[in-house]
């Protein structure tokens, strides 16, 4: 599944790019290093003219890929998204249960993320933490109606839709899909969130993880239901 997975490129939604990282080694290292920059000093404090001065490349430079930092953000974001989308491709394909294809769709999208050797530029346990603490930044806006309509959300959105999608094929009667989907995937990230800062107002800790709250939710609401 490694070697797969190094061969798809992360499907971006033009307009979040002036032009595609992809296509550059400067480009990469502005994502590579906007990701570790981001993961150091936040993003409130993450700004282009910091990114050049790390990789020794004018602010302009920057710029030239990405018109701020906002839509950086939506990057960085949607690569994660679509790299998690394969991932839910991918080991789910040969699961012929659909509750075992449930129980590991969960699991991928809750459980902490290891670096995956198989990208070769962006470690994706460090992104993995910035959208914990930054992707509902990249929709709560007053834009956010707008930039839907631009498409730049497809494939967070899709991610949804394919977990929902086993949900009702695990139980067909269960009237809130979509809304459990969102909820495990939106939800999962609050509780790390809660896990790492905020403690007392959570039951996940050092031996109860995010990924076995949501496991068991999903187990109880919609497996044995169904």
């Amino acid at each position: 599944m490694k070697t797969l997975l190094q061969n798809i490129r992360p499907e971006i939604q033009e307009g979040i790019f002036l032009k595609n990282p992809e296509s550059s080694a400067l480009g990469k290292s502005i994502v590579k290093e906007g990701v570790l920059l981001i993961d150091e000093i936040g993003f409130e404090s993450f700004t282009f003219k910091k990114l050049g001065e790390r990789i020794q490349t004018n602010e302009s430079s920057v710029y030239r890929y990405f018109e701020n930092k906002h839509k950086f953000l939506l990057y960085i974001s949607s690569w994660y998204w679509s790299w998690m989308e394969c991932r839910l491709v991918f080991e789910t394909a040969n699961l012929v249960d659909a509750n075992d294809q449930l129980m590991k769709a969960v699991l991928l999208v809750t459980e902490d993320t290891a670096d995956d050797i198989s990208s070769d530029y962006i470690d994706e346990s460090v992104l993995k933490r910035i959208i914990i603490s930054d992707f509902t930044k990249t929709f709560l806006t007053k834009e956010v109606d707008d930039e839907n309509r631009e498409g730049f959300f497809k494939i967070y959105k899709r991610v949804i839709y394919r977990i929902a999608a086993i949900i009702k094929e695990v139980n067909p009667a269960y009237a809130y899909p979509e809304s459990l989907a969102s909820n495990i995937v939106e939800g999962s990230m609050h509780q790390h969130f809660l896990k790492q800062h905020l403690k007392t107002i959570t039951n996940c800790n050092e031996s109860v993880s995010p990924a076995d709250f949501y496991l068991n939710m999903v187990n109880s609401i919609v497996i044995k239901s169904s």
